[in-house]
């Protein structure tokens, strides 16, 4: 359980520093990719095993983090997209919402329980989900294409069902901070590529203020991944429960943090989300 909770605690601080990006003007990219940069000198900073350079691609795990890699890049670009064309709210409950694709897969892939009690718990954590991450946004925002939405929902939804994969049938625990190193390296490498294409559209210099924020931003995304691989690696946690614990989890913490931080507008149907998702967090955790 501690691993779930500090993959939340992590993955919810991502959020702040996000939201510091937007109050000084960070260009993201450039962030993302540094940040994935940090990500993988930390992997192999705190790897439980050494382990031969040349060896890295012959490793079992080694194409899940390839795919892994360049999805991350891909959501991100998607998720950036959906913000601008279809707003912020609709990019969050999309991106959220998602966990619903992790957990049919562990029911049909793992054989993982359904009980009654487990199935209305995940349906008031995604009612939670949507309620909790909904914004009133005044925008222009209408009559626009539903592409962009439904690529970000499959696409997050095919990291959470895809890292678990790998990590049920590839990834030894000893491995565990080498894949995820080698996961972000291979995102940085991604990165780079749509980095240098903008470069030799719009020669403009990096900046140091992005190079000190993706430093910042690397730290509590390697650990948000490396705690939730371990968590998943918890014997008697089924990841249908885990998924929609962590993801309803990072919702309210990040919705709480946006209030007491940033004083951010909390609506009536914002705090109805807050407390269907405690009561759908009870419900699927003591469910069997």
């Amino acid at each position: 359980m501690i691993y779930l909770v500090l993959s939340i605690l992590f993955s919810s601080g991502l959020f702040v520093i996000f939201k510091y990006f937007g109050i000084y003007k960070i260009e993201v990219l450039k962030a993302i990719f540094i940040n994935y940069i940090v990500a993988f000198i930390l992997g192999f900073l705190f790897a439980e095993r050494s382990i031969n350079v040349t060896s890295i691609p012959n490793q079992p795990w080694f194409l899940g983090a390839v795919f892994l890699g360049a999805l991350f890049v891909s959501i991100f670009f998607v998720m950036a997209m959906t913000s601008q064309k279809n707003g912020v709210s609709v990019a969050s409950v999309a991106g959220k919402m998602s966990v619903v694709i992790p957990v049919l897969f562990g029911v049909i892939l793992y054989q993982e329980s359904v009980t009654f009690l487990k199935v209305i718990g995940i349906i008031i954590a995604l009612i939670a989900v949507y309620l909790a991450s909904s914004k009133e946004e005044k925008s222009t925002h209408k009559n626009v294409s539903l592409l962009f939405p439904i690529l970000l929902f499959f696409g997050s939804g095919a990291i959470d069902t895809t890292l678990k994969f790998v990590e049920v049938n590839y990834v030894p625990k000893e491995d565990v901070s080498i894949f995820s190193g080698i996961l972000f390296g291979i995102a940085a490498f991604f990165a780079f590529i749509i980095l240098s294409v903008q470069y030799l559209k719009k020669r403009k210099p990096f900046g140091v203020k992005n190079i000190i924020a993706g430093i910042i931003l690397g730290v509590p995304n390697y650990f948000s991944i490396i705690f939730l691989i371990k968590a998943l690696q918890t014997k008697g946690f089924e990841s249908s429960t885990l998924f929609t614990i962590n993801n309803v989890g990072i919702v309210i913490l990040s919705t709480l943090i946006g209030i007491v931080l940033f004083k951010e507008q909390f609506s009536t149907k914002n705090k109805m989300g807050v407390v269907l998702a405690i009561l759908g967090i009870v419900i699927v955790t003591f469910a069997t």
